[in-house]
């Protein structure tokens, strides 16, 4: 076995990519998952009468060198996948899915938490959560079942396993074999720098001219700005046909069946523990609790976010008409005339803002803003990772190191699409303690030429500041044990610091300091300041209903009987809304990854709407307390929500910093809605 994957010797304990070859994976994998089985078996056989530290603290470090290989081959099946990565995963997932079967569902290991669990009022506070937790894992996996309920579980997690991995190399296929070339009589529109980024798309590929990918920083842009409506058309149809079988891969990458079986699967594993639906079993553990509170939080926004965008849909088809097309708004048509009245109201030209917004400007926006509200010390240093383009950086504060943050920022056609925030390892205290290794991974349009600058939309600079959020939970994070380290929390709180983060991105004080004109130097002007942050909301309709279009989905998908025909279900739901006929689900079910490569956001879409009510309300604390960089407030967000991980219930953490339960307001405020509400 190549010691590289599991014996870390690079820099600042990175792994050394440079000395991992794809052959090198299997044999891993094999080795690792037999010492793996091995160490869970002796813990659970062990002849000693149970106690948290020969069993609970013993699960935390049994399967480290699996763990330590997953987290080198999954990050590189994320961020350059090939055949042989593909393949590799299509094996791994089976065999992965069996073993978490076989130790969550033991009831040896059952029996010893729960003995453990009974005497819990003598453990340590941290001790006594990670006890309640691993016993809530270990009954929520089927380690009470018996007999034949036992055997029908172990084979659904299996085959989900290979189902998600199946849905997500699907979508991942019909993104990297769609481009659309575009002639040089069909450019109307287009900026400059949009003109420059189609064209560097073309020579990734080995192409000439200028193309279209399935890239959102690519296609948005050129949705919004492309005069010819037959492009539009056929860039949006494509976009929207990931996964549905009308795509590049044609039935190959059809999702639609592998979505309805994983629904059903999902169904049948959340009764066989005794729940009615698959929403009721997954969000017990969640601040929601239940899907009445969700729909309810939903619904709450959907009525002034349909107004909103109804009254939007009303004017642009006005435009629509005023242009001599005289049938009714698409959605190929949506971006193209928000982008015009917003350019019209607020005088928002992104050619002229897109100089100040250079990749390397935002990174000092984001170590700058880290550092004044957590002072946090970044010192970039040159490692062997898996592109050239991914960056290493040492965090530390007072000379004591924090983490190693890892930035993969652009888009590259053998990564998956979107924006996403992982670790190679998480922070600990075990032993002599470990510091969190945290990999941020963006699909950022890529310079035109080696050394030239990469330039950001506005809404690219919020993903960074975003995906970055996230890390600061990793980064931050001072707990005992790496279940519960980081981001490791309830799936509706994980995305509160992140989305928090944002808040920063549109202090004015920060677009002072960092937004430089990519060639001169010069500041970003106030005027021009003023006007993006004036837009910010200027398409906020549509942007919330497209979310809660899919948030609500999700929820009808999980609650109740599991519908035999998804696409079926979507539509009724979609008719129920009463959905704007333009503005279609951000992530239509052939391609919703965040609910069908994995259990994560399964039922949990919801989640970004639940920790935006608490961001919104996070920042007003920041706000009440003396400003954006109040020092106070920033030690408190630190010690009750950064750096606690899932050490204590999310609800008592908010309050710990809050000291008041989140309200509504403060989201429909930030969002622009409030004057819609009656």
């Amino acid at each position: 076995m190549n010691p590289e994957l599991t014996e870390w010797t690079g820099p600042l304990g990175l792994p050394r990519f440079d000395l991992i070859r794809d052959a090198d994976f299997a044999p891993a994998f094999d080795a690792c998952l037999k010492l793996a089985e091995e160490a869970v078996e002796a813990i659970a056989a062990n002849p000693e009468p149970p106690t948290f530290q020969n069993t609970v603290a013993a699960l935390e470090t049994a399967e480290e060198p699996l763990n330590r290989l997953c987290a080198v081959f999954y990050t590189l099946a994320g961020v350059d996948s090939n055949p042989a990565r593909e393949d590799l995963q299509r094996q791994f997932a089976p065999r992965l899915a069996a073993h978490g079967a076989r130790t969550s569902m033991d009831p040896r290991l059952f029996d010893r938490v729960e003995a453990i669990h009974q005497d819990r009022d003598e453990l340590a506070p941290q001790d006594q959560r990670l006890t309640e937790l691993t016993l809530r894992g270990l009954r929520r996996s089927g380690a009470g079942l018996t007999g034949a309920a036992r055997a029908r579980m172990a084979q659904v997690r299996e085959r989900l396993a290979v189902l998600s991995t199946d849905f997500a190399q699907n979508v991942l296929a019909d993104e990297r074999d769609f481009t659309m070339a575009v002639p040089d009589d069909r450019l109307s529109g287009l900026p400059d720098w949009l003109l420059r980024a189609m064209r560097a798309a073309a020579r990734e590929r080995g192409l000439s001219g200028r193309i279209v990918t399935l890239n959102r920083s690519l296609i948005v842009p050129f949705l919004e700005y492309a005069e010819d409506r037959a492009l539009r058309e056929t860039a949006w149809r494509a976009w929207t046909a990931r996964g549905d079988g009308s795509g590049a891969g044609g039935a190959k990458t059809d999702n639609r069946p592998i979505a309805a079986e994983i629904l059903a699967l999902r169904h049948e594993r959340a009764t066989l523990l005794g729940y009615a639906d698959f929403a009721s079993y997954k969000l017990e553990p969640e601040m929601a609790g239940n899907a009445g509170n969700v729909e309810a939080l939903l619904k709450q926004v959907w009525t002034p976010a349909k107004a909103r965008a109804e009254a939007d849909a009303a004017r642009f088809t006005q435009m629509l008409h005023a242009d001599g097309v005289n049938g009714a708004l698409e959605p190929w048509d949506w971006r193209f005339y928000a982008e015009r009245r917003r350019k019209a109201e607020h005088e928002f030209d992104e050619a002229a803002v897109k100089p100040y917004l250079t990749l390397e400007a935002m990174i000092g926006a984001v170590f700058d803003t880290a550092s004044r509200l957590f002072r946090l010390e970044f010192r970039e240093f040159q490692a062997p990772l898996w592109s050239p383009e991914v960056r290493a950086w040492e965090i530390t504060r007072d000379g004591r190191q924090m983490a190693v943050f890892l930035g993969d920022y652009f888009a590259r056609p053998s990564k998956r699409s979107g924006a996403w925030c992982s670790s190679l390892q998480q922070q600990h205290r075990i032993g002599a303690g470990q510091r969190p290794i945290v990999v941020n991974v963006c699909n950022f349009t890529p310079p035109e030429a080696p050394g030239a600058p990469a330039y950001l939309s506005w809404d690219d600079a919020h993903t960074l500041f975003h995906e970055f959020g996230h890390a600061l939970h990793h980064i931050l994070s001072q707990v005992d044990w790496p279940s519960i380290s980081g981001t490791s929390v309830a799936r509706d709180f994980v995305e509160l610091p992140s989305q928090l983060f944002e808040h920063w991105l549109e202090q004015p004080e920060v677009l002072d300091r960092h937004a430089r004109h990519a060639e001169t130097g010069a500041p970003m002007p106030a005027e021009l300041r003023d006007r993006i942050l004036a837009a910010g909301n200027a398409d906020q309709g549509f942007a919330t209903t497209e979310y809660l279009e899919s948030a609500l989905v999700d929820l009808a998908f999980h609650t109740g009987t599991p519908p035999a025909d998804p696409m079926a279900r979507q539509a009724e739901v979609l008719a129920e809304l009463g959905a704007p006929a333009a503005i279609p689900m951000r992530h239509a079910t052939p391609h919703f990854a965040h609910v069908f490569s994995g259990d994560g956001y399964s039922a949990g879409y919801y989640s970004y709407m639940w920790s935006e009510v608490m961001d919104a309300d996070a920042f007003e604390a920041f706000l009440e307390n003396g400003g954006a960089f109040d020092p106070a407030t920033a030690a408190r967000l630190e010690e009750w929500i950064l750096s606690k991980g899932d050490s204590l219930p999310a609800d008592e953490l908010w309050l710990k910093f809050r000291e008041r339960k989140p309200g509504v307001h403060a989201l429909l405020k930030g969002r622009g809605l409030l004057t819609d509400v009656s």
